[in-house]
Protein backbone atom coordinates (compact mmCIF):
# COMPACT_ATOMS: atom_id res chain seq x y z
CA UNK A 1 0.00 0.00 0.00
CA UNK A 2 1.63 3.27 -1.11
CA UNK A 3 0.65 6.90 -1.33
CA UNK A 4 1.08 9.28 -4.24
CA UNK A 5 4.75 9.84 -3.41
CA UNK A 6 5.66 6.15 -3.29
CA UNK A 7 5.78 5.98 0.52
CA UNK A 8 4.74 2.63 1.99
CA UNK A 9 1.65 2.98 4.18
CA UNK A 10 0.82 -0.67 4.82
CA UNK A 11 1.79 -4.13 3.71
CA UNK A 12 0.84 -7.78 3.86
CA UNK A 13 2.36 -11.04 2.74
CA UNK A 14 0.46 -14.19 1.80
CA UNK A 15 2.00 -17.45 0.61
CA UNK A 16 1.51 -18.26 -3.06
CA UNK A 17 -0.88 -21.23 -3.37
CA UNK A 18 0.55 -24.47 -4.69
CA UNK A 19 -2.80 -25.89 -5.80
CA UNK A 20 -6.14 -24.51 -6.98
CA UNK A 21 -5.05 -22.78 -10.15
CA UNK A 22 -5.65 -19.10 -10.96
CA UNK A 23 -8.80 -18.76 -8.77
CA UNK A 24 -6.76 -19.71 -5.69
CA UNK A 25 -4.10 -17.13 -6.55
CA UNK A 26 -6.75 -14.42 -7.04
CA UNK A 27 -8.30 -15.27 -3.67
CA UNK A 28 -4.92 -14.90 -1.93
CA UNK A 29 -4.27 -11.61 -3.72
CA UNK A 30 -7.64 -10.26 -2.58
CA UNK A 31 -6.89 -11.33 0.98
CA UNK A 32 -3.47 -9.69 0.88
CA UNK A 33 -4.96 -6.40 -0.32
CA UNK A 34 -7.53 -6.44 2.48
CA UNK A 35 -4.79 -7.12 5.04
CA UNK A 36 -2.53 -4.39 3.61
CA UNK A 37 -5.39 -1.89 3.73
CA UNK A 38 -6.07 -2.84 7.35
CA UNK A 39 -2.36 -2.48 8.14
CA UNK A 40 -2.48 1.04 6.71
CA UNK A 41 -5.73 1.88 8.47
CA UNK A 42 -7.42 2.63 5.14
CA UNK A 43 -10.82 1.40 3.98
CA UNK A 44 -10.63 -0.58 0.74
CA UNK A 45 -13.22 1.75 -0.79
CA UNK A 46 -10.72 4.62 -0.43
CA UNK A 47 -8.14 2.99 -2.68
CA UNK A 48 -7.49 4.61 -6.04
CA UNK A 49 -6.86 1.13 -7.41
CA UNK A 50 -4.76 -1.99 -7.20
CA UNK A 51 -1.70 -2.86 -9.29
CA UNK A 52 -0.67 -6.44 -9.93
CA UNK A 53 2.74 -7.63 -11.05
CA UNK A 54 2.53 -11.13 -12.52
CA UNK A 55 4.85 -13.62 -14.19
CA UNK A 56 3.92 -15.03 -17.57
CA UNK A 57 2.54 -13.53 -20.76
CA UNK A 58 0.68 -10.32 -19.91
CA UNK A 59 -2.09 -8.86 -22.06
CA UNK A 60 -2.52 -5.42 -20.52
CA UNK A 61 -5.45 -4.54 -22.79
CA UNK A 62 -7.37 -7.72 -22.11
CA UNK A 63 -6.23 -7.91 -18.48
CA UNK A 64 -5.19 -11.54 -18.82
CA UNK A 65 -2.19 -13.62 -17.80
CA UNK A 66 -1.07 -16.83 -19.53
CA UNK A 67 1.89 -19.20 -19.24
CA UNK A 68 2.60 -18.34 -15.60
CA UNK A 69 4.33 -21.67 -15.12
CA UNK A 70 5.73 -20.95 -11.66
CA UNK A 71 2.13 -20.60 -10.43
CA UNK A 72 -0.20 -23.59 -9.98
CA UNK A 73 -1.96 -24.94 -13.08
CA UNK A 74 -1.65 -21.64 -14.95
CA UNK A 75 -1.18 -22.19 -18.66
CA UNK A 76 -4.03 -20.63 -20.66
CA UNK A 77 -5.10 -16.95 -20.43
CA UNK A 78 -6.96 -16.04 -17.24
CA UNK A 79 -8.86 -12.74 -16.74
CA UNK A 80 -6.96 -11.47 -13.70
CA UNK A 81 -8.11 -7.85 -13.96
CA UNK A 82 -11.80 -8.79 -14.27
CA UNK A 83 -11.79 -11.35 -11.47
CA UNK A 84 -9.74 -9.31 -9.00
CA UNK A 85 -11.82 -6.20 -9.72
CA UNK A 86 -14.95 -8.20 -8.95
CA UNK A 87 -13.49 -9.46 -5.70
CA UNK A 88 -12.23 -6.07 -4.48
CA UNK A 89 -14.64 -3.65 -6.20
CA UNK A 90 -11.80 -1.30 -7.11
CA UNK A 91 -9.98 -0.66 -10.43
CA UNK A 92 -7.12 -3.06 -11.18
CA UNK A 93 -4.08 -2.57 -13.45
CA UNK A 94 -1.63 -5.31 -14.42
CA UNK A 95 1.97 -5.60 -15.62
CA UNK A 96 4.82 -8.07 -15.72
CA UNK A 97 6.19 -8.64 -12.22
CA UNK A 98 9.83 -8.08 -13.08
CA UNK A 99 9.11 -5.13 -15.35
CA UNK A 100 7.19 -3.29 -12.64
CA UNK A 101 10.00 -3.96 -10.15
CA UNK A 102 12.47 -2.56 -12.69
CA UNK A 103 10.25 0.49 -13.22
CA UNK A 104 10.15 1.07 -9.45
CA UNK A 105 13.95 1.07 -9.30
CA UNK A 106 14.05 3.41 -12.32
CA UNK A 107 11.70 5.94 -10.70
CA UNK A 108 12.48 5.56 -7.00
CA UNK A 109 15.58 3.43 -6.54
CA UNK A 110 19.09 2.81 -7.76
CA UNK A 111 18.11 3.19 -11.42
CA UNK A 112 17.31 6.90 -11.16
CA UNK A 113 20.60 8.17 -12.70
CA UNK A 114 20.12 6.15 -15.90
CA UNK A 115 18.05 6.37 -19.08
CA UNK A 116 18.49 2.70 -20.01
CA UNK A 117 18.78 -0.33 -17.79
CA UNK A 118 18.21 -4.06 -17.47
CA UNK A 119 16.65 -5.45 -14.31
CA UNK A 120 17.68 -9.02 -13.48
CA UNK A 121 15.58 -10.68 -10.80
CA UNK A 122 17.16 -13.89 -9.53
CA UNK A 123 14.62 -15.89 -7.57
CA UNK A 124 12.25 -18.80 -8.21
CA UNK A 125 13.04 -18.18 -11.88
CA UNK A 126 15.18 -15.55 -13.56
CA UNK A 127 13.22 -12.61 -14.93
CA UNK A 128 14.19 -9.43 -16.71
CA UNK A 129 12.80 -5.92 -17.00
CA UNK A 130 13.92 -3.38 -19.58
CA UNK A 131 13.94 0.43 -19.68
CA UNK A 132 15.11 2.06 -22.94
CA UNK A 133 15.35 5.81 -23.47
CA UNK A 134 13.51 6.36 -20.19
CA UNK A 135 10.54 4.14 -21.09
CA UNK A 136 9.67 0.54 -20.19
CA UNK A 137 10.04 -1.87 -23.10
CA UNK A 138 7.61 -4.80 -22.98
CA UNK A 139 7.63 -5.83 -26.63
CA UNK A 140 4.43 -7.66 -27.51
CA UNK A 141 3.90 -8.61 -23.88
CA UNK A 142 6.74 -11.03 -23.23
CA UNK A 143 9.93 -8.92 -23.48
CA UNK A 144 12.55 -9.38 -20.80
CA UNK A 145 12.35 -13.18 -20.57
CA UNK A 146 16.09 -13.36 -20.05
CA UNK A 147 15.77 -16.55 -18.02
CA UNK A 148 15.19 -18.29 -21.32
CA UNK A 149 18.35 -17.07 -23.01
CA UNK A 150 20.18 -20.26 -23.94
CA UNK A 151 23.52 -20.52 -22.16
CA UNK A 152 24.28 -24.12 -23.19
CA UNK A 153 23.07 -25.73 -26.38
CA UNK A 154 21.30 -28.98 -25.50
CA UNK A 155 21.90 -28.32 -21.81
CA UNK A 156 19.78 -28.87 -18.71
CA UNK A 157 16.03 -29.18 -19.11
CA UNK A 158 14.16 -26.02 -18.10
CA UNK A 159 10.66 -25.82 -16.60
CA UNK A 160 9.57 -24.23 -19.89
CA UNK A 161 10.31 -27.56 -21.59
CA UNK A 162 13.34 -26.33 -23.52
CA UNK A 163 16.99 -27.10 -22.88
CA UNK A 164 19.94 -24.95 -21.87
CA UNK A 165 18.02 -21.91 -20.57
CA UNK A 166 19.76 -19.72 -17.99
CA UNK A 167 16.84 -20.41 -15.64
CA UNK A 168 17.51 -24.14 -15.81
CA UNK A 169 20.81 -23.43 -14.03
CA UNK A 170 20.04 -20.35 -11.93
CA UNK A 171 16.30 -20.44 -11.10
CA UNK A 172 15.71 -21.43 -7.50
CA UNK A 173 13.01 -23.96 -8.44
CA UNK A 174 15.31 -25.72 -10.89
CA UNK A 175 18.22 -25.58 -8.45
CA UNK A 176 16.03 -27.27 -5.85
CA UNK A 177 15.00 -29.96 -8.32
CA UNK A 178 18.66 -30.67 -9.06
CA UNK A 179 19.56 -30.69 -5.35
CA UNK A 180 16.80 -33.22 -4.64
CA UNK A 181 17.96 -35.42 -7.51
CA UNK A 182 21.56 -35.31 -6.30
CA UNK A 183 20.51 -36.04 -2.72
CA UNK A 184 18.50 -39.09 -3.86
CA UNK A 185 21.66 -40.33 -5.57
CA UNK A 186 23.59 -40.07 -2.33
CA UNK A 187 25.14 -36.59 -2.42
CA UNK A 188 25.74 -35.27 1.09
CA UNK A 189 23.98 -31.99 1.88
CA UNK A 190 22.34 -30.21 4.79
CA UNK A 191 20.01 -28.22 2.53
CA UNK A 192 16.92 -30.21 3.44
CA UNK A 193 17.71 -30.36 7.16
CA UNK A 194 18.06 -26.58 7.14
CA UNK A 195 14.76 -26.34 5.25
CA UNK A 196 12.99 -28.45 7.86
CA UNK A 197 14.57 -26.60 10.78
CA UNK A 198 13.22 -23.35 9.34
CA UNK A 199 9.75 -24.85 8.97
CA UNK A 200 9.86 -24.58 5.18
CA UNK A 201 8.68 -26.98 2.51
CA UNK A 202 10.90 -25.52 -0.21
CA UNK A 203 14.52 -24.44 -0.49
CA UNK A 204 13.95 -20.73 0.03
CA UNK A 205 16.57 -18.04 -0.48
CA UNK A 206 17.26 -18.09 3.25
CA UNK A 207 17.88 -21.84 3.18
CA UNK A 208 20.36 -21.50 0.31
CA UNK A 209 22.15 -18.62 2.03
CA UNK A 210 22.48 -20.57 5.29
CA UNK A 211 23.79 -23.66 3.52
CA UNK A 212 26.34 -21.66 1.54
CA UNK A 213 27.46 -19.80 4.68
CA UNK A 214 27.96 -23.19 6.37
CA UNK A 215 30.09 -24.39 3.45
CA UNK A 216 27.64 -27.07 2.28
CA UNK A 217 29.43 -28.59 -0.73
CA UNK A 218 26.36 -29.25 -2.89
CA UNK A 219 24.81 -25.83 -2.15
CA UNK A 220 28.08 -24.05 -2.97
CA UNK A 221 28.47 -26.01 -6.21
CA UNK A 222 24.93 -25.22 -7.37
CA UNK A 223 25.24 -21.53 -6.53
CA UNK A 224 28.54 -21.36 -8.41
CA UNK A 225 26.85 -23.02 -11.37
CA UNK A 226 24.06 -20.43 -11.18
CA UNK A 227 26.50 -17.50 -11.11
CA UNK A 228 28.30 -18.82 -14.18
CA UNK A 229 25.00 -19.11 -16.07
CA UNK A 230 23.88 -15.65 -14.92
CA UNK A 231 27.13 -14.13 -16.10
CA UNK A 232 26.81 -15.58 -19.60
CA UNK A 233 23.09 -14.92 -19.96
CA UNK A 234 23.04 -11.37 -18.62
CA UNK A 235 26.07 -10.44 -20.70
CA UNK A 236 24.27 -11.73 -23.80
CA UNK A 237 21.30 -9.48 -23.06
CA UNK A 238 23.65 -6.55 -22.47
CA UNK A 239 25.32 -7.18 -25.83
CA UNK A 240 21.93 -6.84 -27.55
CA UNK A 241 20.59 -3.86 -25.61
CA UNK A 242 23.77 -1.91 -24.70
CA UNK A 243 22.15 -0.53 -21.54
CA UNK A 244 23.83 1.84 -19.11
CA UNK A 245 23.15 -0.27 -16.03
CA UNK A 246 22.19 -3.75 -14.83
CA UNK A 247 20.23 -4.05 -11.59
CA UNK A 248 20.32 -7.33 -9.67
CA UNK A 249 17.34 -8.18 -7.48
CA UNK A 250 14.96 -11.03 -6.71
CA UNK A 251 14.84 -13.28 -3.67
CA UNK A 252 18.28 -14.81 -4.17
CA UNK A 253 19.81 -11.58 -5.45
CA UNK A 254 18.66 -9.59 -2.42
CA UNK A 255 19.47 -12.37 0.05
CA UNK A 256 23.04 -12.91 -1.19
CA UNK A 257 23.60 -9.18 -1.56
CA UNK A 258 26.40 -6.96 -2.76
CA UNK A 259 29.22 -9.54 -2.69
CA UNK A 260 27.34 -11.82 -5.05
CA UNK A 261 26.35 -8.92 -7.30
CA UNK A 262 30.07 -8.33 -7.75
CA UNK A 263 30.56 -12.02 -8.51
CA UNK A 264 27.84 -11.92 -11.16
CA UNK A 265 29.49 -8.84 -12.63
CA UNK A 266 32.82 -10.66 -12.73
CA UNK A 267 31.16 -13.64 -14.47
CA UNK A 268 29.65 -11.28 -17.05
CA UNK A 269 32.84 -9.55 -18.06
CA UNK A 270 34.43 -12.26 -20.28
CA UNK A 271 31.25 -12.18 -22.39
CA UNK A 272 30.56 -8.42 -22.60
CA UNK A 273 31.33 -7.12 -26.09
CA UNK A 274 31.96 -3.51 -24.98
CA UNK A 275 34.43 -4.51 -22.29
CA UNK A 276 36.02 -1.05 -22.41
CA UNK A 277 32.73 0.54 -21.29
CA UNK A 278 30.67 -2.13 -19.52
CA UNK A 279 27.37 -1.25 -17.85
CA UNK A 280 27.27 -0.30 -14.19
CA UNK A 281 26.02 -3.22 -12.08
CA UNK A 282 24.03 -2.50 -8.92
CA UNK A 283 22.10 -4.31 -6.22
CA UNK A 284 18.50 -3.08 -6.17
CA UNK A 285 17.75 -0.40 -3.59
CA UNK A 286 14.09 -1.21 -2.85
CA UNK A 287 14.78 -4.79 -1.76
CA UNK A 288 11.99 -7.33 -1.95
CA UNK A 289 9.33 -4.59 -1.82
CA UNK A 290 10.33 -3.29 -5.26
CA UNK A 291 7.85 -5.47 -7.13
CA UNK A 292 4.96 -4.45 -4.91
CA UNK A 293 5.85 -0.75 -5.14
CA UNK A 294 6.23 -0.99 -8.92
CA UNK A 295 2.87 -2.73 -9.28
CA UNK A 296 1.20 -0.01 -7.21
CA UNK A 297 2.79 2.62 -9.46
CA UNK A 298 0.65 1.26 -12.29
CA UNK A 299 -2.28 3.05 -10.63
CA UNK A 300 -2.42 6.86 -11.13
CA UNK A 301 -2.92 8.60 -7.81
CA UNK A 302 -2.86 11.89 -5.92
CA UNK A 303 -1.14 12.40 -2.58
CA UNK A 304 -3.81 12.42 0.13
CA UNK A 305 -3.80 15.40 2.47
CA UNK A 306 -2.17 14.56 5.76
CA UNK A 307 -1.13 11.07 4.72
CA UNK A 308 1.15 9.37 7.20
CA UNK A 309 3.93 7.28 5.65
CA UNK A 310 5.54 4.33 7.33
CA UNK A 311 8.59 2.61 5.93
CA UNK A 312 8.39 -1.20 5.92
CA UNK A 313 10.09 -3.35 8.48
CA UNK A 314 13.22 -5.02 7.15
CA UNK A 315 12.75 -8.51 5.75
CA UNK A 316 9.01 -8.32 5.08
CA UNK A 317 7.64 -8.68 1.60
CA UNK A 318 4.27 -7.44 0.52
CA UNK A 319 1.90 -9.31 -1.71
CA UNK A 320 -0.75 -6.62 -1.29
CA UNK A 321 -0.18 -3.96 -3.94
CA UNK A 322 -2.49 -1.00 -3.78
CA UNK A 323 -2.39 2.75 -3.93
CA UNK A 324 -4.25 5.38 -1.96
CA UNK A 325 -5.86 8.26 -3.84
Amino acid sequence: MIDGRGNVLGQSRHATPTVGGPPAVIAELAGAIDDAAADAGIARSKLAGVGVGSPGEIDTRGGTVAQARNLPEWIGPYPVVRELSRALRVPVAIGNDVQVATDAEFHLGVGRPYRSLLGVFWGTGVGGGIVLDGKPWTGRGAAGEIGHIVVKDGGARCACGRRGCMEAYAGRAMMEARARKRARKGAKTDLFQIMESKGRTRLTSGVWAKAVADGDELAVKLIERAIKALGAGVASAVNVLDVEAVLIGGGLGVRFGEDYVRRIEEAMMPHVFTSDRPPAVHLVALGDLGGAIGAALLVPARQPAGARSRRPAAGRRTRGRARTP
